[in-house]
């Protein structure tokens, strides 16, 4: 089964947008709906102090990295189904989540 394109949003019927985009996330990959709703798990590294930091990318392990890239395909999901005032109010988002969470707010 190939997958369409998403549905596009150009700012109007947010509520229409948001349903038929969470059935296309889901039927891509439930992954990729996780990380929308739950948000990634950022690689992270804990200092003896007990300190909470992002782990730099030379330092990523494979498992990292595929926690990143789990991310930039929800982004891009996201992203492709925006018009360009859509995409300029969420093209700073760091993550998925983030953009999902901004384009709620309407």
């Amino acid at each position: 089964m190939s997958i369409s394109k998403p549905p596009f949003f150009d700012g109007n019927n947010y509520s229409h947008w948001k349903a038929k985009m969470t059935i296309f996330i889901e039927a891509i990959d439930f992954n990729l709906w996780d990380i929308i709703i739950d948000g990634p798990e950022l690689p992270h590294i804990i200092s003896q102090e007990g300190i909470k930091t992002l782990k730099p990318r030379s330092s990523y392990t494979d498992d990292d990295r595929k926690k990143e890239q789990l991310n930039a395909k929800a982004k891009h999901v996201i992203i492709c189904a925006l018009n360009s005032n859509e995409f300029n109010r969420v093209s700073s988002c760091a993550t998925a989540k983030e953009m999902w969470d901004r384009l709620d707010k309407l």
